[in-house]
Parts: structure tokens; sequence; C-alpha cells
């Protein structure tokens, strides 16, 4: 993997939005999400209350790993995170977890969805939510398709209908309406 590491700014937050792993750009510019994908993240949320600003400023940002994979090199796109190098990176999400405590985590993201429930096809998680045990504690858990402009999924059907499902599970949870509530700096 790529060096340096890319997170985001260390928030304390009852909500934790988990990504796969940082891009070319996001080494560049060192905070995740930064590009295209954000563009499409960020306007998601936007519509349910939190702006790309106060998203940055209230929600904890993670990912499975933290640094660049590298570009595929069968075809375009990043290359996925072998499971060694998941495993490698695995305690730094862990302690995150362990730390923050979350009610809600929002992977993002095949790997970052198979990293919380089992994940067959898209269709069959997005637009729900879930309760995961993560050690001695439950938390909810909505998973979101990644926003990559290389992937159509999120903009054609079911993608588009599942996505504002799984929006509305997310403006609906407590953890993201006190989130909402929170006065502007």
């Amino acid at each position: 993997m790529i060096g340096p590491p890319v997170y985001g700014e260390p928030i304390v937050s009852q909500v934790l939005l988990v990504g796969q792993a940082p891009g070319s750009k996001e080494v560049v510019i060192r905070k995740p999400f930064a590009w295209t994908a954000g563009k499409y993240l960020f306007g998601w949320f936007a519509g349910i209350g939190l702006a790309e600003p106060a998203f940055r400023r209230l929600v904890h940002m993670s990912a499975v790993c933290r640094c660049f994979p590298g570009k595929n090199t069968t075809g375009g796109g990043d290359r996925e995170p072998s499971n060694d190098e998941v495993s490698n990176c695995s305690q730094w999400l862990q302690s995150e977890l362990d730390m923050l405590r979350p009610a809600l985590i929002i992977p993002v993201g095949r790997l970052a969805i198979g990293s919380f429930i089992p994940l067959a096809k898209l269709e069959t998680v997005i637009g729900k939510s879930y309760v995961v045990r993560r050690g001695a504690r439950s938390v909810d858990v909505i998973p979101l398709p990644h926003p990559s402009g290389a992937s159509v999924w999120p903009r054609i059907e079911p993608g588009r209908t599942l996505v504002q499902q799984a929006l509305g599970l997310i403006a609906a949870h407590p953890a993201w309406q006190r989130l909402c509530r929170q006065p502007a700096p």
C-alpha cells in the first residue's frame, strides 16, 4: 500500500463513517472522501441535514485500510486491499470502535460493509438497518454503496431507490438527529 495514511479529524462522535481506503487524490489532499466520491457522498448527507463542513466537524471518519492500495492493474479504478492488508489495518478500526463506542456506523462500499455484515449483493443490504454485536455491545449499522464516479449502481435502479431508503434510515436514527441539532460553530 502507498502512504502516507489518510484519516479524518479525531472527532468524538456517536456516528462513525467507515470507508474502504483512500484514493490517490486523498493521499495528496490528506483527508478522506476529498474527491469525486466525496462530492456524491456529501451531497447525500446534505440532503438529510448535514452539509460537508458540518459532517466533517461532527462525524468521525475512518476506513478499513488507511493507505492508498494503488491502481487496479486489470482495469480502471483503485485496487481493493487484500485480506492481509485489511488484517494489518484492522487494529486501527477496532481501536476507534472501542474508544468511540458509536451508536451508528455507516459503512460505505463493499469492503467496509463486509467488515460488519455478510454481503452477497448490494441489493440485499442497502436500504436496511442492522444491529451488529461488536464485543460486548450492539451497534446500529446502515450501509451505503460506494459513491465512486466509476460506479453507476447508486444512480440507477434499484440502487437509486435503495440509497434513498438508506438515507431515510440514517436521517431517522437518534444519533444522526442529535448531530443535526448541534449549533454551528
